[in-house]
């Protein structure tokens, strides 16, 4: 399949250094031209230098004017997205007493309506051409409330309700949502600073979640047969304890 994808466009926002970084590395080896979007200019620029066929556009996905602009330069330059990966996030953990109403609508911007402002801009093009692919990552704040995220999950839990519509609006036109729950740390370069136990170093292969597989995951459902598409996927290391029954 990879060997007919030489002129498709992956459209990735939310490119860290961990998840959305190895995303792009993914899909440019599958063939992909990738458009990275993220706040952070210089990493980008960095990811260029070593992603063939990747492109960065600097923004925040908050700033709904700014991607508006994003995603009409992606599409001169590149065209139409053939994949959206919304890979985005903003996260708060602070208790109710200790949030503030803009953390929330902050959180929500970024994890919600950014979605939504892309699958309206990006749909209309993969339903006329009869495919496509929206690829939404998530975590288990999309599915339970914890005292310390009352400002962070009920923006997952919007996002996972959303990416569910746009699934059952968008599937019967050959438009294949995905959302992947990632249960579990990642592996995050920044991560390996701030571990919470001494031995964690030395289990990271057990309890993290590698980014490449995690890419290596995305892609595959990106990449389902019509005939067996699925939208709630849940991915963890063998070692995790499980958060969501």
């Amino acid at each position: 399949m990879e060997e007919s994808m030489a002129d498709r466009i992956a459209l990735i926002a939310g490119v860290g250094g961990a998840t959305g970084a190895a995303l792009s590395r993914r899909f440019a080896q599958g063939g992909y031209r990738v458009a990275m979007i993220a706040r952070n200019a210089e990493r980008l620029a960095e990811l260029e230098t070593q992603i063939p066929r990747a492109r960065g556009y600097p923004c925040d996905v908050a700033d709904l004017t700014r991607l508006g602009e994003i995603v009409e330069r992606v599409q001169t330059e590149l065209g139409p997205p053939h994949v959206l990966i919304h890979n985005a996030v903003a996260a708060t953990f602070a208790k109710i007493l200790d949030a503030s109403v803009e953390d929330l609508e902050r959180n929500f911007q970024v994890n919600t309506t950014s979605l939504f402002f892309l699958a309206q801009k990006l749909a209309p093009a993969m339903i006329e051409r009869g495919e496509g692919a929206i690829m939404v990552t998530g975590n288990t704040s999309s599915f339970r409330g914890i005292p310390l995220r009352p400002a962070f999950a009920p923006t997952k839990a919007a996002q996972r309700i959303l990416a569910q519509s746009l699934a059952k609006d968008l599937g019967p036109k050959r438009v294949h949502v995905g959302y992947i729950t990632i249960d579990a740390a990642i592996d995050a370069p920044w991560r390996r600073e701030t571990l919470p136990l001494p031995d964690w170093q030395d289990k990271r292969g057990d309890h993290f979640a590698h980014p490449d597989a995690i890419a290596d995951e995305v892609y595959h459902i990106a990449h389902q047969h019509p005939s067996t598409w699925s939208f709630d996927h849940v991915i963890r290391p063998f070692a995790e304890n499980w958060t969501l029954n």
